[in-house]
């Protein structure tokens, strides 16, 4: 794993509280071209719901089919579908029989109700019976809300991010503009996946194949950054929406899982009291764990965070380096996201676009070509909810907030 860190600043005034934020820069290890690569195990979990029936339905059929003949024979595939009832539609196992498998698939029928919880723990029990040395990954897909079964979305949060103690992610795909957005974003970043939305089927099956070509080309597993200040430290804020617990002497940030050669930014900021003494003070330790695949062995990388503290007069003059303060202002935009995207659940359009229109401001006033993307979607998002396109929006938002402020750097494959 490449690491590079960035503080934005190296010096602070003598007896005056500042704030330090520091940016970590991963990179995963590409794969390795010399040796096999390690069977993988990939659990469907398919919302065969009534409102499904059609298009939606036979481009995820599609979808499935072309993922079969992605897969080694070695790896593990299954297939659940839902709606009012479960159907085991093809237990998970190694591919010893692609055309029957095939054909499990192509007889997937629509039906009725949406029992989303009954899905997803029954392709989780599915997940963990196959899961390899390296775990399983659970792709759910879903174009409708959850209306039987467990409805609440803490509880099933639970469950996702239970399952990451036997290292099953959890991804979900929404399809169309009528799931519940907040749903499936909430179950994708407790299970440690990714969260897509795609606007019909036929995009739902690119977003299916460019998820499982991420996975099976991952590099590293399990990663957490350890968040350690010192004590004089006031307060630490993860910029990014990451999984995080606290520990005796600080915080644990949960990364998860990291393609080939998939880079990650990471973005922490400490309160700093006024400090009496000049010269050289530490601000916190960080650590990096992670475990490296295909051999499965645990790294794990240590280092300070310090500060330099000068006169007053010497602080003065310094200058925040633009690569973490441009990264500060990327987030605090994708925050703006997640809160429109809340307000529009609600309801609240006038604070959605209130959203949109004052982190547009803020980062449309910067030359960075990055911000300036930035500014252009936030711009867009404000057009959709004038023109009334709420739904749309909003999940849009949704996707963006999981895609930049939890997954910083993935970029999905187009496959």
């Amino acid at each position: 794993m490449q690491l590079n860190t960035h503080v934005d600043i190296e010096v602070v005034a003598v007896e005056q509280p500042d704030e330090v934020t520091v940016m970590l820069d991963l990179k995963a290890p590409d794969a390795p071209q010399t040796e096999p690569r390690r069977p993988a195990a990939v659990q469907v979990v398919l919302d065969r719901s009534g409102s499904m029936d059609g298009d939606r339905l036979d481009a995820a059929r599609r979808a499935l089919i072309a993922l079969i003949d992605r897969l080694d024979p070695d790896d593990r595939f299954g297939v659940v579908a839902f709606d009012d009832a479960v159907q085991i539609v093809a237990p998970a196992g190694p591919l010893t029989d692609t055309h029957a498998l095939k054909h499990a698939v192509a007889g997937v029928c629509s039906g009725g109700m949406t029992n989303f919880s009954g899905g997803l723990l029954r392709g989780l029990q599915e997940a963990k019976r196959v899961a390899t040395d390296s775990g399983a990954t659970v792709l759910l897909l879903s174009d409708g809300h959850a209306n039987q079964g467990i409805l609440d979305h803490d509880k099933l949060a639970a469950v996702a991010a239970g399952a990451r103690t036997h290292s099953i992610s959890t991804s979900t795909i929404g399809i169309g503009l009528d799931y519940d957005e907040t749903l499936l974003a909430t179950v994708a970043r407790a299970g440690q996946g990714g969260h897509a939305f795609a606007l019909d089927g036929d995009t739902a099956g690119a977003v299916v194949a460019g998820e499982v070509e991420g996975l099976l080309s991952k590099t590293v597993q399990a990663a957490n950054l350890t968040i350690r200040p010192t004590g004089d430290v006031q307060s630490v804020t993860v910029w990014n929406d990451l999984p995080s617990h606290g520990i005796e002497d600080g915080v644990v940030a949960e990364l998860g899982d990291l393609w080939a050669g998939e880079e990650r930014k990471v973005l922490v900021t400490f309160a700093v009291p006024a400090m009496p003494a000049l010269g050289l003070a530490q601000v916190a330790t960080l650590q990096l764990t992670y475990v490296a695949l295909p051999d499965l062995v645990e790294q794990t990388v240590t280092f300070p965070v310090n500060v330099n503290v000068v006169p007053g007069d010497q602080a003065a003059g310094r200058l925040r380096d633009p690569k973490v303060r441009n990264e500060v202002l990327f987030q605090q935009a994708q925050e703006s996201k997640r809160q429109a995207a809340e307000a529009l659940y609600a309801g609240d359009i006038d604070t959605a676009r209130a959203a949109y229109q004052s982190a547009h401001a803020v980062v449309a006033a910067f030359e960075d070509p990055e911000l300036a993307r930035e500014a252009e979607i936030l711009a867009e998002l404000d057009r959709n909810v004038a023109a009334g396109e709420i739904r749309l929006a909003a999940k849009t938002s949704r996707m963006e907030h999981a895609d930049k402020a939890r997954q910083r750097g993935r970029h999905r494959r187009q496959v």
